[in-house]
């Protein structure tokens, strides 16, 4: 794919987007989507082109860090559950409450019971928020092992992108079947009938946004809301006894460019 078919695609989808993002204001819909995947499968960037052309405060990304002290002690739930749309709202979840049949469960971050009891309570909790009326997504983002070694070599010698790797990131690449072995037995327990697993082939970066971006959007049913038509009015009289400070009062940031 040349860059110039993506862009052209890219801007047709995300004119898309604007439309669904107005259908689900206009209509008070509330939509959640989870991003899981592995490490550098490329979540991040599909959800930076879903959100670039769309308002922050219809359309958010939630991004949960570890939980505090007291947050352990909670319902496991609970900390997603506040970061669930209202109406009229679209939360992307750059990861989500399936960090403890991932990470939590091949790191020993919880207990054998807590994770059987995840495995018991997730389909349950997401069937109780599609019956509330929420409209849930779920996306997994596959890149294969190859692919993913390639785009870590990149980010560790790209000073640009090492933000992007952490000591956790390492650790969950020297333990890859371990992983592996975590999401079927994940899928085996939650990609079900009402709230499936829908799987994105990641190895290219450009097919998995624009076919990720493509599939979301024939899953929320939407139309065309015509915005309402605007005019420019003129600018307002000035006032004759209003007298702007001089240029050279002010600070500005120098013209190196």
């Amino acid at each position: 794919m040349t860059k110039l078919n993506y862009r052209a695609e890219l801007a047709r989808l995300h004119l898309e987007l604007v439309k669904l993002q107005d259908w689900v204001k206009a209509k008070g819909l509330r939509v959640a989507v989870l991003f899981e995947g592995r490490d550098a499968a490329g979540k991040g960037g599909a959800i930076k082109r879903i959100t670039e052309p769309l308002n922050p405060r219809v359309c958010r990304v939630a991004a949960l860090g570890t939980p505090t002290d007291r947050e352990k002690t909670q319902w496991y739930f609970q900390r997603y559950v506040a970061q669930l749309p209202a109406a009229g709202e679209m939360v992307l979840f750059d990861r989500s409450w399936y960090n403890r049949a991932g990470v939590e469960r091949v790191m020993g971050f919880c207990t054998e019971a807590e994770y059987q009891e995840f495995l018991r309570s997730a389909p349950d909790f997401e069937r109780m928020l599609i019956r509330s009326g929420m409209i849930l997504v779920k996306y997994w983002f596959s890149v294969s092992d190859e692919e993913q070694e390639k785009r870590f070599q990149e980010r560790m010698h790209d000073r640009t992108k090492r933000w992007k790797i952490s000591p956790m990131d390492l650790e969950a690449r020297r333990r890859w079947f371990d992983y592996s072995k975590a999401k079927d037995v994940m899928f085996a327990h939650t990609d079900i009938e009402d709230s499936p697993w829908w799987v994105v082939e990641a190895d290219s970066k450009k097919r998995a946004r624009l076919n990720c971006i493509s599939h979301l959007l024939g899953q929320v049913p939407y139309e065309d809301v015509e915005p309402a038509v605007l005019e420019l009015p003129p600018r307002g009289p000035e006032d004759p006894h209003y007298q702007r400070p001089p240029k050279n009062s002010m600070r500005y940031v120098p013209a190196r460019f």
